[in-house]
């Protein structure tokens, strides 16, 4: 499968107690084509409504798919994949860099009581996570290569993983349109801190 011909990455970067999602449009060539900022509660529950915010902000009916960098940005903020498919009607996924053993003994440590029942319902409600191995025809690979991991909704698993692959580009782990959004993000925080 070949990218989307335009994909949205959200990416966030958490302050003291706002965290900053950055919203970049980036076409399968890998050229940025839009830019969005939105803010969510570091330790919240509104990291979905941030999300879903920032595209219609947007405005951009030519995005086709949306990937998002991780499930759990600004502490715990749990993303809520099958409602930002639902309220964006574009395929979503959540890509991670790291094997983990999951983040239900996290958040047992971290909340209690309602705070926790809310969470552990939004991180349960999440597609599995799958695997996904770098391109084999992808001359910045190696052996030692490390995988990326793919939640999917509203996109076959396999589709998704594809896409991916796909959005990455040479000499890079990220996908390009995460790998811009996160450094928007950043410097969105640096620049709204300062102000």
């Amino acid at each position: 499968m070949t990218p989307p011909s335009r994909t949205l990455g959200i990416a966030f970067s958490d302050g003291d107690r706002t965290g900053r999602l950055a919203g970049a449009v980036v076409r399968d060539d890998g050229t940025l084509d839009g830019l969005g900022f939105e803010t969510c509660t570091v330790g919240g529950l509104d990291a979905t409504d941030a999300a879903i915010a920032l595209f219609d902000r947007l405005g951009r009916e030519d995005v086709r798919h949306v990937a998002v960098a991780g499930v759990a940005p600004a502490w715990f903020n749990l993303l809520d994949l099958s409602r930002l498919h639902d309220a964006l009607d574009r395929p979503v996924y959540a890509v991670s860099y790291e094997e983990s053993p999951g983040l239900e003994p996290a958040l047992r440590e971290a909340f209690d009581g309602e705070a926790l029942s809310r969470r552990l319902g939004t991180y349960r409600s999440l597609p599995p996570r799958i695997r996904v191995e770098r391109d084999e025809s992808d001359s910045a690979a190696s052996d030692t290569a490390e995988p990326l991991f793919v939640r999917a909704v509203g996109i076959d698993a396999d589709e998704a993983a594809a896409a991916v692959r796909g959005l990455v580009r040479e000499g890079f782990r990220r996908p390009e349109p995460l790998r811009i959004a996160a450094i928007a993000a950043s410097a969105h925080r640096e620049a709204t801190a300062e102000a």
